[in-house]
């Protein structure tokens, strides 16, 4: 695609139409913003879900409310940090006071880690990521716990190819996801005999307005053009093209339904063959 939006090649599925795999099925969202927040939200509200929309910024979250009730579903506008013990603990009650129930708990929100080499940066830096991209996603499994064991739902954390990356700059990016993904694992052992699933999707590079802008920062500082940096980003796949919003939080979806109810443990990657596992 170029800068302007403009596709480089057709995306498959673009025109699907959302499938009712979770009619009346109460989701929440940590990490409601642009990109695949947002993609999440609306492609949930299609498939027939009622959504507890979660972020800080409480602007943010009422457009996204109005997108899922423009689908015909609830929305339940939380403002939220999730960093809070407190805050966390209120989230949980005003779900069940708005709703009673619970079906899928969604860990997207992340904070990112300096891109700079590990044993550059301080414990501190290290600290403030995590408390978003590990110990928050715990905490709010945690909590949500007995609401999911009276459902037989499900977790889903957001997680990254960057696991199967070790270029320098990534690394302190690569320790959040990692520890998720331990984590995830961890929890789909304890929480599944109380009948919670849990699962995890690893995105490569996902083709929405924070890589775009990224793409044209790439595209300015090697004086080639944005369809460049997109071949670039997209030549390792099998596919030759990297995946949008709405395919991956298909994917995310499609663990939140019951076409999933057998499968818990895992991570899928949605990368258009980037990685094979």
């Amino acid at each position: 695609m170029t800068a302007t939006g403009t596709p480089v090649s057709t995306t498959p599925g673009s025109s699907l139409e959302g499938l009712p795999l979770l009619t009346d099925k109460v989701v929440v969202l940590s990490g409601v913003g642009p990109g695949l927040g947002r993609s999440l939200g609306e492609e949930a509200a299609k498939m027939g879900a009622d959504l507890v929309l979660v972020s800080r910024t409480e602007r943010r979250l009422e457009k996204m409310a109005e997108v899922v009730r423009a689908h015909g579903r609830r929305a339940l506008v939380v403002p939220t940090d999730i960093n809070d013990e407190d805050a966390r603990a209120r989230l949980v009650e005003r779900t069940m006071e708005e709703f009673g129930r619970v079906d899928c708990l969604i860990n997207n929100a992340f904070g990112i880690p300096p891109m700079d080499p590990l044993t550059t940066l301080t414990v501190e830096q290290l600290r403030a990521a995590n408390e978003t991209n590990v110990f928050a996603p715990l905490r709010l499994s945690a909590l949500f716990a007995d609401a999911l064991a009276a459902t037989h739902g499900s977790i889903v954390m957001l997680n990254s190819c960057v696991l199967y990356q070790s270029q320098p700059e990534f690394a302190g990016y690569k320790l959040s996801k990692g520890a998720l993904s331990h984590l995830s694992s961890s929890l789909a052992t304890e929480l599944g005999p109380r009948g919670i699933r849990v699962n995890s999707v690893a995105p490569s590079y996902i083709y929405e307005d924070v890589n775009k802008g990224y793409f044209d920062w790439l595209a300015s500082e090697a004086g080639v053009t944005h369809e460049d940096i997109y071949r670039e980003k997209a030549e390792p796949t099998d596919l030759k093209r990297l995946a949008t919003p709405e395919e991956i939080a298909r994917v995310v979806l499609f663990l939140a339904s019951d076409l999933a109810s057998a499968m818990t443990g895992q991570t899928l990657n949605v990368d258009c063959g980037e990685f094979h596992s």
